[in-house]
């Protein structure tokens, strides 16, 4: 791109953290309440960024509203005591957030977890300052691909689509791009791999987030 972006949006699981240890023990605790068969790590893994609803649908294939709602507060209860502290920055974010803010790049998060335990994990780590506006699963009616959440973070950032960038590692993140009409960047730091984005317009693809800073050119 010519010139550098006025916001940059993010996701959080897998694009700037790695809570997937905790993602599978919540899940498998749900389950298991609920005498449903277990499953795999990586059944698990690959539902990460799917609202609950959603993830319960896809690993049990059943729709049951009682149940899911269930699955989900059983979920949260066990997140409640073990997703903070089981969830990790990825190595390259703090420098590369450190450097997007001293570029005078503004930043969002958008995510489906819980912003208060967005807002725990930066404070530990040091970057609560570094983040204009972090929406997270509380905050929307309707989770991602639904726009909601990018669009109310765009408007609460006072800037376009057309100036920002959405950072996101997963096909939920390409669709919600594609609906509110963001240049999407593609980070391979999940479960999905580049040829699974087929079919979505992907401005760039990223090995990591550090490439970020490699990528976008910030002389004005």
């Amino acid at each position: 791109m010519k010139h550098p972006p006025e916001a940059i949006v993010f996701d959080f699981d897998y694009t700037l953290a790695d809570s997937s240890k905790g993602v599978v023990e919540c899940i498998n605790f749900a389950l298991s309440s609920l005498s449903l068969p277990t499953v795999s790590a990586q059944q698990a893994c690959r539902t990460i960024g799917l609202s609950l609803p959603h993830t319960f649908e896809r690993l049990t294939g059943k729709e049951e509203t009682t149940l899911s709602d269930e699955f989900g507060r059983l979920f949260k209860v066990r997140a409640d005591k073990i997703m903070v502290n089981s969830t990790v920055l990825l190595a390259p974010v703090p420098q590369t957030v450190k450097f997007l803010k001293q570029h005078g790049i503004k930043l969002g998060i958008v995510s489906t977890k819980f912003r208060r335990r967005i807002e725990t994990i930066l404070a530990r780590e040091g970057l609560s300052g570094f983040f204009d506006v972090i929406v997270g699963g509380e905050d929307v009616i309707k989770h991602k691909p639904d726009p909601e959440g990018l669009n109310l973070a765009l408007n609460r950032l006072r800037c376009s689509p057309a100036d920002s960038l959405y950072v996101g590692d997963s096909l939920t993140d390409a669709e919600t791009a594609s609906r509110v009409g963001i240049p999407f960047v593609a980070v391979l730091s999940g479960t999905t791999g580049k040829e699974e984005f087929r079919g979505y317009n992907v401005t760039k693809f990223l090995e990591n987030l550090g490439d970020l800073t490699k990528w976008v050119d910030f002389n004005r």
